[in-house]
């Protein structure tokens, strides 16, 4: 007789089935804590009552396989974190764990953990923190690379990570394209030449199982330049060179994986302000025109997938 193959073989997809946007700022009502939940299809839910700390400029990441993990943000700085369950429901706040700060990035590493890097204190830093598979956050680890804030980070290779651009001060943005490579064992390595246009306050997410895409962010000249480009990350951590940009050009937005193999970049601010629209991407990496906002217009968001 035929054998049997199970439904979650090799050739499905690896990633997480949904995802979460969390917290920012939205104008006229300062930092808020609401929650928007992402389908496996890539529809975004209406607004869940905030649960913790109102903030934005947080990060999140993906930890224990199918949970995650909201930390850091302002205004403070803090060092708080809210873990998410692997039904999308967001916990209380948990006493902060190393150095308070904000603009930072997040990204899953090793298969089932998690970790949070660079920020700003008031200035650039470099520090991380590793976040356990039970989403225990530990303790500063001295930085690697160019300290930076409004990285993005994201996994690739099923089990690494990668930060990257960026800027070196505060205000005004010194941009950068600096990227830094996180192994299955959380180390960060030293920077590696930047790909791409220069910018910061931007996100990304994982796609296709085992790669990564940088999208959307600021540049400074004279003033704040929103784009909308993306590059791609290989299975081996190489990033691309620029893709011409679709939808709105936005900073502080967030980004996850969502359907296992597929992106989602969402919300942001830009001209002529704070938006709610979204971007899918596909598991080839292809990023859609905006799709419809749902729930508050907001920018500072943090995103992360689970189940």
């Amino acid at each position: 007789m035929f054998p049997i193959i199970p439904a979650n073989s090799a050739t499905a997809a690896s990633g997480n089935d949904e995802g979460i946007f969390g917290y920012g700022y939205a104008p006229g009502v300062t930092s808020v804590s609401i929650t928007n939940l992402v389908s496996n299809a890539g529809v975004v839910a209406t607004d869940t009552t905030g649960v913790g700390t109102a903030r934005n400029g947080l990060a999140a990441c993906e930890y224990g396989g199918d949970k995650g993990i909201f930390g850091y943000g302002a205004p403070g700085p803090l060092s708080i974190t809210n873990l998410v369950s692997n039904a999308g429901v967001v916990t209380t706040d948990v006493t902060g764990v190393g150095t308070a700060r904000y603009a930072q990035g997040a990204c899953g590493y090793g298969g089932d953990k998690g970790i949070f890097g660079y920020g700003s204190t008031g200035s650039a830093v470099s520090m991380t923190n590793l976040v356990s598979n039970a989403g225990v956050v530990a303790t500063d680890v001295t930085g690697v690379g160019t300290a930076r804030l409004g990285v993005a980070a994201c996994e690739y290779g099923d089990d690494k990570g990668i930060f990257g651009y960026g800027s070196t001060a505060d205000w005004p943005w010194v941009v950068t394209a600096v990227t830094n490579l996180v192994s299955n064992a959380g180390v960060v390595a030293t920077d590696t030449t930047g790909v791409g246009t220069v910018r910061t306050h931007l996100p990304a997410c994982s796609y296709g199982d085992d790669k990564g895409i940088f999208g959307y962010g600021a540049a400074f000249s004279a003033g704040a330049v929103y784009l909308s480009m993306s590059n791609l990350v290989s299975n081996a951590g190489v990033v691309a060179t620029d893709t011409t940009g679709v939808g709105t050009g936005r900073n502080n937005l967030g980004a996850c994986e969502y359907g296992g193999d597929k992106g989602i970049f969402g919300y942001g601010a830009g001209v002529p302000g704070s938006v709610s629209i979204t971007n899918l991407v596909s598991n080839a990496g292809v990023v859609t025109t905006d799709v419809t906002g749902v729930g508050t217009a907001r920018y500072g968001v943090a995103a992360c997938s689970f189940n």
